[in-house]
């Protein structure tokens, strides 16, 4: 058996893991108030892969959940106490080589302020923040497109 590649991301009341094994089978998945297992076979060489992880907070395993895919397992962990931030996923601090962050997942949700902005609205804040006192007046922009520039003078001939 050998553990199988796995990805995390935080989030208010839940965190999520992500098994990368393509093409499950057998997929066991076994929630307990302060860890977690995950088994599987996956494949065309139906590889036997294991982890069992000790988590950093607890989790309510009755509301916890995962689901499987062609690509991947995905667990949904509810954390027992929502509204608090996990810096990692598991209660030691060691390295796993088998487990990463997943970075375009993560959310910085400890910032209020910010969750209930979209995307659009983020931007233009940031934005506004920074100004625009010096920026050029695109009124009329068309207009001087269409007269000519200084360097729109016709060349000479190639001879």
């Amino acid at each position: 058996m050998q553990p199988a590649t796995a990805k995390w991301w935080d989030r208010r009341d839940t965190v999520f893991v992500e098994f990368c094994v393509e093409d499950s089978k057998d997929v066991k998945v076994i929630f307990d108030k302060s860890k977690f297992e995950f088994s599987c076979v996956s494949g065309a060489d139906n590889v036997k892969q294991h982890n069992s992880v000790e988590l950093f907070g607890e989790i309510d395993p009755k509301d916890s959940k995962h689901k499987r895919t062609d690509r991947s397992v995905l667990c949904c962990l509810r954390k027992a106490e929502a509204g608090k931030s996990w810096p990692r996923l598991t209660k030691d601090k060691t390295k796993c080589n088998w487990l990463s962050v997943n970075f375009s997942n993560w959310k910085d949700w400890e910032d209020e302020s910010d969750e209930d902005l979209s995307s659009f609205d983020k931007f233009s804040e940031m934005m506004n923040n920074m100004g625009g006192d010096d920026l050029p007046d695109l009124d009329g922009a068309e207009e001087e497109h269409e007269s000519a520039d200084s360097d729109d003078e016709k060349l000479p001939d190639l001879e």
